[in-house]
């Protein structure tokens, strides 16, 4: 992002300052734990939901089904029914998960690049608490 100039001049669904912007309603699906993980997974390649659920440690099928649908109605995931008994269902990334994929990188690389620093500031943060 920009200065605030810059921003005034996004169209009002681009605008995360405005609490009604389509951006901040996207911003708010995607960045969660699950959507994190599960983008990530599929970029590895494409996958069943079972499959899926295996890999990410700790997803209730609940949770799993209502980000697949998210992601899937953002036009980040595609889901793809192949006619069998019982049918297969598989999931892969779109060119805008591939896309936000990359941002999620950077931020799994900055996690990694910062872990040290904020393990030691929870402690010293814990430490100072009454």
């Amino acid at each position: 992002m920009g200065t605030r100039q810059e921003i005034s001049e996004l169209p009002p669904g681009a605008d995360l300052a405005r609490a009604d912007s389509l951006a901040r309603e996207i911003f708010s699906d995607v960045a969660n734990k699950w959507a994190f993980l599960i983008v990530e997974f599929l970029g590895q390649g494409t996958l069943r939901f079972s499959e899926l659920r295996r890999e990410i440690g700790g997803i209730s099928h609940k949770m799993l089904t209502q980000n697949l649908r998210m992601l899937e109605r953002n036009g980040l995931v595609e889901r793809t029914v192949h006619p069998s008994i019982p049918p297969r269902v598989e999931y892969t990334l779109t060119e805008a998960g591939e896309a936000l994929r990359e941002v999620i990188d950077g931020m799994c690389g900055w996690t990694q690049r910062f872990l040290g620093h904020i393990e030691m500031s929870r402690r010293q943060f814990g430490a100072s608490q009454p």
